[in-house]
């Protein structure tokens, strides 16, 4: 009797400590058929779905945005595989609790038990030496590692582990998959909020799952507050208390991260493309996200001159006076100088040409022979030099009534800046050919 007494208040105590669980977490899914998303690894016949069918998982990255299940995809692997999951967050975990897991899981396997599977939540947080910590028990089969991360594991993960490891990118999850989670929410009764004969309107679900930007576990913690304060005045959730739900968008945006990196490349990409609104659009995105202002001037004095160049010299004038009134002015005013500068940089005449020029350049003294200084360009005013011939025969431009004389400057013919069709680079490569007909003693 007594043991049939403590057996229900344990099934009640663990039936409270679940229902105080945010619904996110109580509506993770059970079994790998539940699971929402990530077709591209689950779907029958592709790589994960076959190391899972044939339970040999190795050493395994899951990357990818937040709220797309990487922790609940590392429980229902270990689930599936019939394997035990021990957990440790790079954040609060040590080398000393690596060690202590990597020694239990030896006893595991030493006795005849299956592999366990050592889950780490933002392994990118661990240190050199402790991924390195890693390394010996995952080559010798003693665990199977999933580490999951935010980040590129390319920048994240050490290059020995990571070559170790089968890499996994886990997408954002789409509209119409979230939409899929808050209906399964809104139904099920034990888990989800179904007993709260609550009804969402449906303009107010579209926006929770546009919203969220893929994030499944945003989008929930947003509809469950959305139904929790309904009211007897208002009895279902409206478009205006889903909005005020999910909070304030934070543009997903990580400034230390991937997403510093892709919205980056985004922004340079699109003004060189000369789409000013995708520029815009970019540049809110890291705005909004606390981009550095410093390097977003500094990327489009670059840009100013490795893009546009010559086809329009204002154009670095005006990314340097940018990043010079940035500098003075601050946040928030001197968001609208930079959408002057972006919007100017996209529509500007582009070349590269300046760029293309000092590569070549460059590569030539690099791989090249050198180029001797000719002798009429060599400095003629030190003692001794006339005895070495040192500036003899050179010609002084400011002589000749067009300020050119024909004169060699290099000793070999090379063309490293050839000017473009556009803008003003098209009067310099006419002026360009104009000088070297002069240089060559020949008639413009």
């Amino acid at each position: 009797m007594a043991d049939i007494t403590a057996s229900l208040f344990a099934d009640l105590e663990q039936q409270n400590l679940d229902q105080s669980q945010p619904l996110a977490a109580r509506m993770r899914p059970k079994h790998l058929s539940e699971f929402t998303g990530q077709r591209h690894l689950l779907d029958e016949g592709k790589l994960l779905r076959r190391m899972i069918d044939a339970k040999r998982i190795g050493s395994v990255i899951l990357s990818g945005p937040p709220g797309t299940g990487k922790t609940t995809l590392a429980n229902l692997i270990a689930a599936s595989v019939g394997a035990e999951l021990r957990i440790l967050s790079a954040v609060s975990s040590g080398v000393k609790d690596v060690r202590e897991v990597l020694s239990w899981a030896r006893d595991v396997v030493a006795s005849g038990g299956t592999r366990p599977i050592l889950f780490i939540d933002e392994i990118h947080r661990f240190s050199k030496s402790q991924q390195d910590a890693l390394l010996p028990d995952v080559e010798a089969g003693v665990v199977s590692l999933i580490g999951a991360t935010t980040s590129n594991p390319y920048f994240a993960v050490n290059a020995a582990l990571l070559s170790r490891s089968q890499l996994f990118q886990l997408q954002s999850l789409s509209s119409g998959e979230i939409i899929e989670l808050l209906n399964r929410a809104l139904s099920d009764s034990i888990r989800g909020l179904g007993n709260t004969a609550v009804a969402v309107d449906e303009d107010a679900l579209r926006y929770l799952a546009d919203a969220s930007e893929g994030d499944a576990r945003r989008a929930l913690t947003a509809l469950e507050i959305a139904v929790l304060s309904c009211s007897e005045k208002t009895p279902n959730v409206t478009l205006a208390a889903a909005v005020e739900s999910l909070g304030a968008r934070i543009g997903g945006y990580d400034a230390t991260g991937d997403d510093h990196y892709d919205l980056s490349s985004a922004l340079i990409k699109s003004i060189r493309g000369s789409d000013a609104d995708a520029g815009l659009y970019w540049l809110a995105r890291m705005l909004e996200g606390g981009e550095d202002i410093r390097y977003l001037c500094r990327r489009l004095v670059i840009l100013a001159s490795e893009d546009i160049g010559n086809a329009d010299p204002n154009a670095l004038v005006i990314a340097v006076s940018a990043m010079q009134a940035c500098e003075w002015v601050g946040l928030p005013e001197c968001q609208l100088t930079l959408s002057q500068t972006v919007a100017y940089l996209a529509l500007a005449p582009k070349s590269n040409a300046a760029t293309v020029a000092i590569n070549e350049a460059r590569r030539e003294v690099a791989e090249g022979s050198l180029i001797p200084v000719p002798i009429p360009l060599r400095d003629a005013h030190y003692a001794g030099a006339e005895k070495l011939g040192n500036g003899e025969g050179y010609l002084y431009s400011h002589d000749s009534e067009t300020g050119i004389v024909a004169q060699d400057y290099l000793g070999v013919e090379r063309s490293f800046y050839r000017p473009v069709e556009r803008g003003y680079e098209k009067e310099l490569g006419e002026r360009l050919q104009q000088i070297k007909n002069q240089l060559r003693g020949e008639s413009s």
